[in-house]
Formats: C-alpha cells, structure tokens, sequence
C-alpha cells in the first residue's frame, strides 16, 4: 500500500529592469511504501492533503546546503539555457518555494493490534504450529512498532510470553519417566524445542534485537534472555537438574565399566549446561568427585589383582579414554582437571607400590617397553624422581651382587659390561635420554664399582688383557675396539686408578716381551685412550715400554752385523734380546737358572757388545721373562718346540740322560722349587707331553722321575708347549698392592715438602688447603687433556679423592705423612704452636 504525497510551488523570477514569471510542473517526492498490506495504518482514499505552500528563497542558502525534500526537475531547453548561460554573469535571482505538509497520526488501538498478531505467531511457535500470518509481515511489524518508540513495550511482552512457555515446558518434566536415559531424552528434546523457538522467535524480532536491545543497557537479546529464564526455572526445578546430572553421570560411569552409551545425547546435554552458564557448578564438580571415588577404588583393587606391566597399561588406556571422552562430549574445560584426577587415583597414591612391586622385575627383565610406559605415565605426574631413586637403588643393589661375590670375580668385568650395556639401552629407549638418570646412572656405577677397593681396577686390567693378548680368537679389530671403549667407561668409575695401572703395566710388559700381543695397534690405541683420559703422565711409563721394543729391535740387529757376533758366536743358535729401562718396566724378582754353555757364552758376548757400545750402564738377565725355540728328534719325526727358558734348560738335560729323578732335575738346573714344578708339569702332565712322568699323575711329587717320550707324535710340525699359569697368589697381589700405596705416599710427600720449601711456616689447616690446591694445579699442567690430576674432593666416607688418579687418601693418613716428614726432619713442629710447621732446610 502507497501513500501518495502531493506538492505544488509556484516560482517567482525578478530582474533588474524585467520581471517575467514561469510556472513549473508540481515536484513529486519518492513514494514511501508501506510495510505490508496488513498494517495498521488505514489512511483515507486519498491520502494526506498538503495546503500549506513552501517558498524557496535560492539566496537565503549557502552552496553546501542540500534541499533534500524538493525535487527540483527544469524543463529540457530551460536546462540547456541555464547551461549556456552558466557561463555569463547572472544577477542575483531569488526563488521561494511553500511546503505544506501536514503530519501523519497513528490508527486507533496500533500497538494493541499489532502485538495481537505477533502473541498468536509467538504462541503458534511454541505450539509448533503454523504461523497465523507471513512472517515477513511479522518482521514488519515489530519494525513499525520500534520505530513509533513501541520496542520496549514488546521486549517485556515477548519476555513474558517465553517464561509462560519455559516454565510450564520444565514443570511438565517433574514426575517423568523413572528411567534416567528415557528422562535425559526427554530434557534433551525440551532444550533442542527452545532452542529452536528462540531462534524463530529472534528471527521475526530481529530489529528489536539491533535496535532497542543495543540501544539500551542491562538488556539481554532475545536468545539470551531466553537461556536466563530456562536457567531461572531450572533452577525452581531442582528434581529436574538433580535428576539431569545423576543420569549423565550414571552412563557415564556405564561407559567406565564397559557399557555402551549414547554419546550424542551426553553431548547435548553437556553442551545445554555450558549454553546456559551452570556446567562448572552443577556438572563439572560432582562429576570430578565422582571420577576421583571411581579410579580410587579401581586403582586399589587392580592394584591388588594385577602385576605392574599389566596395570601400567591399564592406566595409560584409562588416561586415554578420559583424553576421548574430553574431545567427543565434556567441555574443554574439563580436559586438565579431569585427567589430573585420574592421575591422581591411580598413579601419585601407587608410585610407591608400583616400584616395590614390579620396578626390579622390569628392570632384571629388560622390559623396554613397559618401562618406557612408566617413564611417560610417572613424567606425567612429576614423579621421576622416586624414579630415578629407585633406578639408582637397584643398579646399587644388583651391582652390589656382582661386585661383592669374590667366587665370580673371573666374570665380574663382563657381568658389568654386560649390566652397563643393558642400563644404557634402557636410559636410551625407555628413559628418552633423560641427562637426571644418566647422572644417576653414573653415580651409581661409580659407588658399586669401589664397593671393594682396588680389587676392581685389577680385575679390569686382567679383563682387557685377556681380549689383548694373542689367541684371542673370533674377534675382529672393530669389535676389540668396541670392547676396548666399553671398558674405558668402567674404567673412568675407577678411583683406584694407580692400582690399574700396575697392574695393566705388569700385563703389558708380559704380552710384549713373550710376544703374546695380538695386535700392537690395538695395543697402542688403548694407551692412546688412558692418555686420553688421564693424561701423558699417567701413560708415560707405557709408552716408554714401547719405545723400549723398538729400540731392543734396533740393538738386535746392529749386534747381529757386530764383528763380536760374526766371530765369536756358537754356531746354530740364535738369540734375540730385548733391553729394558728400569724405570718403566715392572720389577721382577730375580730366579737364577743354571743356564746350558751355549747360551752362557751368547750372553757373554752380547753383554761384551752393549757395555762397549753404551758405557756406565749395567745389565741384568730377567731369566723367568725367556723363551725358546727347540728343535727335537723324535723316534716318529722331528717337531719345533716353542717353550719357556725354564722349559728349555729342563728339556735340554735329557740330551745326556735318559731317565732323571725331580731332585736331579733341580740340582741340575737350580730353579726354585716351585718354578720347577709348575716347568715339570706343563712338560709331562699338559696337553704337550714331551716327557713321561712316573708315576702318572697331575701334580709333580719330589719321588716323581722323568724320561725322554719317545712315543710322542702331533700333527703340527711347531708346537707351542704352554707354561702352565700359576694363579697369583696373596702374597704377590699384596706386594703389589703395597707398592700402589708407596707410589702414592711419595707423592704426598712431594707435594708437601713442595709446599713447605715455598712458605716456610704453616699452620696445619693452611698446609691441608695448600696441598690440594698445588695437586691441582700440577694436575692442569702435566694432563694433556686439560682436566685435573690430582683434583681433590670429599666424598660420602670422607675420603679425598684424586679425580684422575682417583686413589682414596683418609684425613688420618695425610696427618701420617705430615708426622713422617717431620721424623725424617724435613719439618718440625712451632715450639708454642704444635698445630704450625716449619720447614727444614
């Protein structure tokens, strides 16, 4: 429906000297279109009259100013005029234009009428049935009323008619099915009706919502009004929100047990009461208590039931669901407390039975996977260090069985390579690299392995002769090479590292004078390794065992080319010797040997050729450090025998004699008994029988006789007759022990009287202080690899340790040195001050 608008103006032109008047067509304004046909408004049938006349006076307005009510439309040629003459000066013309226009009024009853026809939509909507009229025309009428100033009207109107509806929807669900799922269906489909009728709703008063709400404060929308009535009667339900709640928590703890649940329904659910502000409250809360009463009793009985692999799994299939149950239904906002509770019940309130009970099984089983699902489940609740204490316990623990049983000690530095290797794939696989448990790895390594002093260090030094000595067979050089780097570790653990030393360097010295190494490079490279690791002071003694092998080398040969070997040596026999320094070889007790003629005179002459050649040195045989080679007739063919110088003398007594009684043998040769025993035995009773031993038995008796073995036979042509290996006894490992122990007290004393000599006067504790700070700093000068010496620190047992050479030295036995030095009148004690020393010059 139009209402048409009339206007008519009458313009008046004047001049300077003509006056001429035109009139022009009536200017029409744009027609205003009614809402809709069924507006209230009912104008007559010929609209409003306008009497009243506008004059437009052109020179009462500024060239900004816009008549935006006139529609001012010239005839085509007084158009063309005015352009051509826009261009020549005008005189000044004046225009009037009267506008009548007379106001509209509002129909009778407009507001009650028109909200006649929106309360029977609004009711049609909740009945869910048909509008009564288009909803465009709805629209359109709460746009009239809005704009006659009517919207705040309406918004208590359509309020009031929603809360008639909400309140009435929840009553209606009082009383309702016992069944919870069939009741949370119920209140599931009243939410999903409302949201749906607010929508409806909101739509046809959508410019109420752009206009009135926005332009008023503390007004809700429409939508949002309508969630804060649902949310008001729903809490004058409380039958309804208790019952709601305990039905959703009832499937899902179904769910818990296995059962299945429909999971769109408690998604709906969920998200109503997050729509309506009340989830943290009425859902979050008991739902969290009821999830911590759930896993807390769950944990103690699986816990009961079942071993640790198996319950470890169970929990991180539980921590699991939770994560899925968070993403599909619960609320974001649940996720972290949710999975926080879970952890709690049944991870933080078992940490401890979970280790008492399964952590040695897993670990004694190498179980890496299912101690890589503790690690991640005990990471998640911050509880790697009741890990990492258990770790270092049991690593104490068992290493404290391989280390402590003296009837394993032949096995002992494989059992530890073999328990470090297992150790490093599970810190590797199961513990991701953690450097806390690497740390506590080392620790405890290096606690077991000193367990019993410096048995250790020489049973390692035994160990890495054992894989460098020659025989060693079905081990490549990369594979020495890996053992030779996994026995470095074990040896870095070491503080006795003086004792591995003498040890070593015993073993070395055997394997190159006997020609038993298997290989000098793998030799060298182990050297170049503990240099390495200790530095050049530590390896010297070594190296200068090598230099020596090269030099004998150079020796030999230059002897050979000697005018004293070209003419004075017996003929058919040659000798090879090697000239050692003192001070970087072992010291070996003397065994003296009657030796046969031949070999006393090659002696002879290669002593003539090394004091000529090099004088004011003095040479010594190492009789027990020979051997030989022999040829030997026997009735069944000649052999080549590879034997020991103490073997050589015995066997060459049976080219005079047929039969010899153990007396006569050691008359003869004048070997110590029981060197001669164990010669006697590797000759008759090994696996080479060169001679026959009568009577037969294993063990050499001083009635015992030897004879010639004329029925020997072997099908190699040389043939290494092994010495049988005496097990070093106490006394031998007590000597060497002991020397150890005087190594290292000269090496105080050095340091003391180092320090004396420079200032003089000292109190005790200042002596103390200064001695560890001078060995560390000898320590920074004398280590190739930068690191320190003799770099002392306080231990758990109050020993101070070396850090390189690693040799414990008690409080006790440095106030022992002190005492010694002043005995042997280096220092004295302050005649008024027994606690300060002077040194003695």
């Amino acid at each position: 429906m139009s209402l048409p608008t009339k206007r008519s103006a009458t313009a008046t032109t004047s001049t300077a000297g003509t006056s001429t008047s035109n009139t022009y067509p009536p200017m029409k304004k744009a027609k205003c279109q009614a809402a809709s046909a069924c507006s209230p408004l009912d104008y007559n049938k010929n609209g409003l009259h306008h009497s009243d006349d506008v004059v437009f006076d052109p020179s009462s307005m500024s060239l900004d100013d816009d008549p935006k009510l006139v529609d001012y439309r010239p005839p085509p040629a007084a158009a063309n005029l005015s352009r051509k003459k826009a261009t020549l000066p005008q005189p000044a013309k004046k225009l009037v234009i009267k506008l009548v226009k007379a106001k509209p009024t509002l129909p009778t009853n407009f507001e009650e009428d028109t909200w006649a026809k929106l309360q029977s939509a609004i009711k049609a909507i909740f009945l869910k049935q048909p509008a009564p009229c288009d909803l465009e025309k709805l629209y359109q009428a709460v746009n009239d009323l809005c704009l006659h100033k009517m919207g705040g009207n309406l918004y208590l109107r359509i309020e009031k008619e929603c809360e008639a509806h909400i309140s009435a929807a929840l009553q209606s669900l009082v009383g309702q099915s016992p069944d919870l799922e069939v009741f949370l269906k119920l209140v599931a489909t009243c939410w999903k009706d409302l949201c749906d009728q607010m929508l409806m709703i909101r739509g046809i008063a959508l410019y109420l919502d752009r206009t009135y709400v926005k332009q008023t404060p503390n007004v809700r929308s429409l939508w949002d009004m309508g969630l804060q009535l649902f949310r008001k009667h729903l809490s004058l339900c409380p039958e309804v929100e208790h019952k709601t709640v305990t039905g959703i928590l009832r499937m899902i703890e179904r769910e818990r047990l296995g059962e299945s649940a429909d999971r769109s329904l408690l998604d709906h659910l969920l998200k109503m009461f997050t729509s309506l502000g009340i989830y943290a409250e009425s859902f979050e809360r008991p739902f969290l208590e009821c999830t911590s009463e759930f896993y807390a009793a769950e944990g103690m009985k699986y816990m009961q039931q079942s071993d640790v692999p198996d319950y470890l799994k169970h929990v991180e299939s539980r921590l699991n669901e939770e994560q899925d149950r968070c993403n599909i239904y619960v609320d974001a906002s649940t996720k972290k407390p949710l999975i926080a509770t879970a952890e709690t019940q049944l991870l933080e309130r078992h940490i401890s039975a979970i280790l008492d009970k399964g952590f040695m099984m897993l670990m004694d089983g190498h179980r890496i996977k299912d101690l890589q699902t503790m690690y991640s489940l005990f990471l998640r609740v911050n509880a790697l260090e009741s890990l990492r204490q258990a770790l270092s316990m049991y690593i104490r623990r068992t290493g404290q069985g391989i280390v402590m049983d003296e009837e394993k000690d032949k096995d002992m530095v494989s059992s530890l390579l073999e328990f470090k290797a297992s150790l490093d794939s599970i810190w590797e696989e199961s513990f991701s690299k953690n450097e806390g448990f690497c740390i506590t790895i080392k620790d405890a390594f290096e606690h077991l392995i000193n367990l019993r002093q410096n048995r250790p260090a020489e049973l390692i030094a035994k160990f890495l002769d054992e894989k460098l000595r020659a025989g060693n067979k079905g081990t490549s050089e990369e594979e020495l090479e890996g053992t030779l780097d996994k026995v470095l570790v074990l040896f870095r653990f070491i503080q006795g590292k003086d004792v591995f030393e003498a040890f070593y360097k015993k073993d070395l010295a055997k394997r190159l004078l006997l020609g038993k190494s298997a290989s000098i490079d793998a030799e060298k490279s182990m050297i170049s390794k503990l240099k390495t690791e200790c530095g050049s002071q530590f390896t010297n003694k070594l190296e200068g065992m090598f230099k020596d092998i090269e030099l004998s080398k150079e020796i030999n040969e230059s002897f050979r080319q000697s005018s004293q070997a070209r003419t004075k040596l017996p003929s058919g026999i040659e000798m090879s010797v090697h000239v050692l320094t003192t001070g970087y070889w072992p010291t070996y007790p003397p065994m003296d040997v009657r030796l046969p003629h031949e070999l006393n005179v090659y002696q002879d002459i290669f002593k003539e050729f090394y004091l000529s050649k090099y004088s004011g040195r003095r040479l010594m045989w190492q009789n027990s450090l020979g051997h030989c080679v022999l040829k030997a007739e026997f009735p069944k063919g000649k052999k080549e025998l590879a034997v020991s110088l103490f073997q050589t003398v015995v066997l060459m007594l049976f080219n005079d004699a047929q039969k010899l009684s153990f007396q006569d043998i050691k008359d003869s040769t004048g070997i110590e008994d029981k060197e001669l025993r164990r010669t006697l035995q590797s000759l008759a009773c090994g696996k080479v029988r060169v001679l026959q031993k009568l009577p037969k038995g294993r063990d050499v008796e001083e009635d015992d006789s030897f004879v010639f073995n004329e029925g020997f036979t072997a099908p190699l042509y040389r043939i290494k007759v092994n010495a049988i290996q005496m097990k070093e006894t106490v006394e031998e490992n007590t000597s060497t022990t002991e020397r150890v122990f005087q190594d290292r007290q000269y090496q105080v004393d050095a340091a003391i009287v180092r320090i004396m000599k420079t200032r003089k006067v000292l109190s005790h504790t200042l002596l103390i202080t200064e001695l560890f700070q001078q060995m560390s700093e000898i320590g920074r000068q004398t280590s190739s690899s930068e690191t320190l010496l003799l770099d002392i620190d306080i231990d758990e047992t109050n020993i101070l340790c070396c850090k390189q050479l690693k040799f414990p030295i008690k409080p006790a036995d440095l106030k022992k040195r002190i005492e010694s030095l002043i005995d042997r009148e280096y220092l004295e004690r302050d005649k008024n001050n027994p606690q300060i020393y002077n040194y003695l010059a």
